[in-house]
């Protein structure tokens, strides 16, 4: 995240009043329009689809050992994705 000088975009009034509250400290000021997590890059979309396959494939026989390996996960995540993704609409056909 990139830094931008409070002078360089807010009026001297408002300065002065952040000022009364918070003096030579880094504050973070949230965005208006909160947007859902991996929305931008497609991250949830991508993780879905990984965790559909890691499910197919075990429904198809392949041991959670071999899943860690070839997703490069830990034993125990390539469970938690076994057992937390149980809809049927969850897997790819």
């Amino acid at each position: 995240m990139s830094y931008i000088s409070a002078e360089d975009v807010l009026p001297k009034e408002l300065i002065d009043t952040i000022q009364q509250y918070v003096s030579g400290k880094s504050i973070y000021i949230p965005c208006k329009e909160k947007k859902l997590w991996g929305s931008q890059n497609k991250t949830k979309q991508y993780y879905k689809i990984r965790n559909q396959e890691i499910c197919k494939k075990y429904k198809n026989g392949v041991s959670v050992k071999i899943l860690a390996n070839t997703y490069s996960l830990s034993e125990k995540s390539i469970q938690r994705i076994i057992r937390t993704t149980t809809e049927p609409d969850d897997f790819i056909q």
